[in-house]
């Protein structure tokens, strides 16, 4: 089964059709047909290592200031709470929680997740980030993942490699500024040729800059782990900038996504009067 990191941006992208919306619907119809999907999205941010459990995911709408239309979204897709027992033996003896009811489906899931699979008819299940651990704990836990690969489980990674709110500048839509992109070219080459170096960006030096807080690039190391563990590269699915400080570079593995005919162009803006720091993006 294939794997990705989708680099998601704005909340907004859920409601709009360009470039990089149209790369994610690629990826879900080039892909076989997942019996669940894991998902690890920045949104999920905690001090444990936890899978949902719930049979029915909430969505969940971490945002404010954002239309209507986007707070009424509902990506409705079943849970899978035996899915639990099996991440947690690929894992063992990392110590994995059960949660019941605190979370669900978040922004960073579902903005994605309704343009690669919109019939929202596939078992989802989100996996935490844990605040606590390093980054090369994330890395390897990635690589333990590849076992629900092989049983027909699509692992999906939610972030941005590069996400700096506070460097946010609206002037350049679709521009990254000249770090953000030093440090996303970094990532690139390490991904593209040797995954395990990803963790070693770490020691970048423009990552303090693009990596203020490890949130939003933790979910890029799944997908290293997993590149590594199979002994391949990933591959780019759509590559670009938004506001300057954002990457929204995306990546595949073990798959070969159609050629979308949409090569250049922004993604979704934030809505007037939106200030970055109230997105959560």
């Amino acid at each position: 089964m294939p794997a990705a990191f989708i680099g998601h941006g704005s909340p907004m992208n859920a409601l709009e059709d360009n470039r990089y919306t149209a790369a994610w619907r690629s990826f879900g119809q080039a892909v076989p047909r997942p019996r669940a999907i894991l998902v690890v999205s920045a949104h999920w941010f905690i001090n444990a290592t936890a899978v949902t459990v719930m049979p029915r995911p909430r969505t969940i709408h971490d945002f404010y200031g954002f239309p209507r239309e986007l707070s009424e979204v509902q990506y409705p897709a079943p849970g899978m709470p035996e899915l639990l027992e099996e991440v947690s033996e690929a894992v063992k003896p990392t110590w994995v929680g059960a949660d019941a009811d605190s979370w669900g489906i978040d922004h960073g899931s579902w903005t994605v997740l309704r343009h690669a699979f919109p019939q929202a008819d596939i078992p989802v299940v989100q996996l935490s980030i844990n605040a606590d651990r390093d980054l090369e704990y994330h890395f390897s836990l990635g690589a333990e993942l590849a076992a629900l690969r092989q049983s027909g489980v699509l692992v999906l990674g939610s972030g941005n490699v590069v996400h700096n709110l506070a460097g946010v500048d609206p002037r350049y839509p679709d521009g990254g500024f000249d770090w953000a992109q030093r440090f996303d070219e970094s990532a690139l080459d390490a991904m593209l040729h040797e995954p395990a170096a990803s963790v070693g960006l770490q020691a970048h030096q423009d990552y303090h800059t693009a990596v203020p807080t490890p949130d939003h690039f933790i979910p890029l190391l799944y997908l290293a782990g997993l590149a590594a563990a199979a002994g391949r590269q990933a591959e780019t699915l759509v590559g670009g900038y938004t506001f300057g400080s954002l990457s929204m570079t995306s990546y595949t593995l073990d798959v070969e996504c159609p050629d979308t005919g949409q090569d250049s162009g922004p993604a979704a803006g934030l809505p007037v009067g939106v200030p970055p720091d109230s997105t959560n993006i």
